[in-house]
């Protein structure tokens, strides 16, 4: 039987690093982060890497069973300038390939790898049409970032590690991510869809990403890659609708324009007005079931004090 006992995690402080690991630590495992400053959080170790200069603490490996590789800056919270692009592929491909290097040259015990990657892969807007994860990829920036990403990710095979990629929705929580930017305005009576409003959002519940995320650690006969979205995406102006119901707010303006958003956002846009209709079926297939399926009881679950 394999040992997997010590966890470390990339990304850990992160919305999604954070509920993973209070999840980890009650089924018993010891859980240590990658991080640019050393020391204690909690009861987390801290050993500190420095992405831009290629730099480990080679004892972050020592005893080390799983690696969650979940680093990587937000696409969402700051506007696309060159350099901030440039930010958002190197805490993405140049800290995985970091990572790598080290893996190749220590002496270590890791036998998995979870590498975090997003449903942006297949490109900015799908359209109506079902995407599975043997779907062609997208050609957009965030695109070309992903796939780039998953190559790096994928060279933790050639080291006989056990390697999954896990391409993540849009998650959503009550303490951050997307659905306090969607719930704001319905809560002020100015909601309303974004663009066409026609566009798919693929989302999960972020328990049932953390969840599949632990899943994908125990399970050993699990590899390559799962897209992590609900079974029921569903289009941006439903997913406002929704809220609205949920809340007791009516959602009555017009839609905001592409064209508004983009003088705002710039590039970013794209991925706020295009969508993608994402299927689950592949992870559901190997035994995993979601605890929140549907939009409505989501949204229940995370806006309602119940």
């Amino acid at each position: 039987m394999t040992t997997t006992k010590n966890i470390l995690i990339t990304g850990g402080t992160g919305l999604v690093g954070r509920r993973l690991t209070t999840l980890l630590q009650a089924k018993g495992y010891n859980v240590s982060y990658l991080s640019r400053k050393k020391g204690k959080n909690g009861e987390v170790t801290l050993y500190q890497w420095d992405i831009a200069n290629g730099k480990i603490d080679a004892e972050a490996f020592t005893n080390t069973h799983v690696i969650v590789n979940l680093a990587g800056a937000s696409v969402a919270d700051k506007y696309w300038t060159e350099s901030y692009k440039q930010e958002i592929y190197d805490s993405r491909v140049k800290a995985t390939n970091l990572l790598f290097d080290y893996l190749k040259k220590t002496p270590h015990q890791v036998h998995t790898f979870i590498g975090a990657s997003a449903i942006g892969v297949y490109g900015a807007d799908t359209q109506d049409q079902w995407v599975d994860e043997q779907s062609p990829l997208g050609h957009d920036f965030l695109a070309q970032v992903v796939k780039d990403w998953e190559i790096s990710t994928d060279q933790m095979n050639t080291l006989n590690i056990r390697t999954t990629k896990v391409r993540i929705g849009i998650v959503l929580a009550k303490e951050g991510g997307a659905l306090p930017k969607l719930t704001l305005p319905v809560k002020l009576f100015v909601g309303a869809a974004i663009g066409s409003g026609r566009q798919y959002i693929s989302w999960i519940h972020i328990d049932d990403l953390c969840q599949m995320i632990v899943y994908l650690i125990e399970n050993q006969q699990c590899k390559g890659t799962y897209n992590a979205v609900a079974p029921n995406p569903a289009t941006n102006a439903t997913i406002t609708q929704a809220i609205g119901k949920v809340l007791h707010r009516p959602v009555f303006l017009p839609n905001v324009p592409a064209f508004v958003l983009k003088m705002g956002m710039g590039g970013m846009a794209n991925s706020v007005i295009g969508g993608n209709r994402v299927k689950a079926d592949k992870i559901q297939t190997t035994g995993f079931k979601f605890a929140y399926p549907d939009l409505i009881p989501t949204l229940e679950n995370l806006l309602l004090d119940k």
